[in-house]
């Protein structure tokens, strides 16, 4: 789906190939399809943020402070990682995957 399989090269984090390889789909079916992935970009943040808070709270037991910085670390070093699962997940809406198409 991506040009780039390397996800920290910030200027092809997000580039996409026109069509897949394999089934011949084009991936943007309209200009601005993928700004829908960015609800879910919120939401997949969210549950990053959520799952750090837990682990590094109730587990690790650091204090809030920390918590926090962890939480802000994890979403930026995670971005490129949110950006791609939240199009993959946009993308999955509407386009069903069958691998043996």
């Amino acid at each position: 789906m991506y040009r780039s399989s390397k996800l920290y090269a910030p200027k092809k984090t997000l580039e996409m190939n026109e069509r897949c390889s394999h089934c011949n789909t084009k991936y943007k079916i309209e200009p601005s399809f993928f700004y829908g992935a960015m609800y879910v970009s919120y939401g997949v943040g969210v549950a990053f943020a959520v799952a750090t808070f837990i682990v590094t709270y109730f587990f690790l037991g650091l204090d809030r402070l920390q918590a926090f910085l962890a939480i802000v670390a994890v979403l930026v070093l995670g971005l490129p990682v949110i950006l791609r699962l939240s199009r993959n997940i946009w993308i999955n809406f509407f386009f069903n995957y069958d691998k043996n198409a």
